[in-house]
């Protein structure tokens, strides 16, 4: 796929991007279908698939407001880069530290970094509740997010303990979230964090029912 057809997915979505992202998410697809084919990436099969379900899903974040253009962010259990590695591509000043417990993963975006020479990306090995105690990561964070992890109220406990006290947890959802309020609600309050707002992030074409939900701690 070409950076043009990714520019025009992009505007299709009322994404706003600098010029020179197109084409390093062009790479970034080349390298994830090349790493997929000898290790478990991603189950979505398809070019175009890849780039809505991952790319697009990731970045239609940036029409909200909710990213800083400069500060620190954390992507718990990012697996193939999303959200965290595409957000820190689109936003240059934004730092951003990429957590997983698989070191083959860490491995894969390393590649996709070097390759594009991005150099506002940390990567930490650990599982999210392990990382979320040591003393390095634990409230040094402006944003903690998490795209297709777990139910929300695991997400609030592997979350806000990265998160500084005013900064949020940001949760991508799916249709299960109507059933997970209640339990997330009660984990939020216990952890010192209060349910905020649900923005929906339609993906133009398709008719998937995805959203967004902030945890302010």
């Amino acid at each position: 796929m070409t950076g043009i057809q990714i520019a025009d997915r992009l505007q299709a979505n009322g994404i706003p991007f600098e010029q020179s992202l197109p084409e390093k998410l062009a790479v970034y697809l080349r390298l994830l279908g090349e790493w997929n084919q000898r290790m478990d990436l991603t189950a979505v099969e398809g070019e175009a698939e890849w780039l809505d379900k991952h790319f697009i899903d990731s970045l239609t974040v940036l029409k909200t407001g909710l990213i800083p253009e400069r500060g620190r962010i954390i992507d718990v259990g990012t697996g193939a880069g999303f959200p965290g590695l595409v957000l820190a591509m689109a936003q240059e000043e934004t730092e951003v530290t990429l957590l997983d417990a698989q070191q083959k993963r860490l491995r894969f975006l390393q590649a996709v970094t070097d390759e594009l020479d991005i150099r506002n990306v940390k990567f930490v090995h650990a599982r999210a509740e392990d990382g979320g105690r040591m003393r390095e990561l634990r409230e040094q964070f402006d944003l903690a997010v998490a795209r297709a992890v777990a139910p929300l109220n695991v997400l609030c406990e592997f979350l806000l303990p990265y998160v500084r006290i005013g900064g949020r947890a940001l949760c991508w959802k799916g249709p299960a979230l109507a059933e997970e309020m209640e339990a997330g609600r009660r984990a939020a309050f216990l952890l010192g964090g209060q349910m905020g707002e649900t923005i929906l992030c339609p993906v133009a074409g398709r008719e998937w029912d995805h959203c967004l939900l902030q945890v302010t701690k």
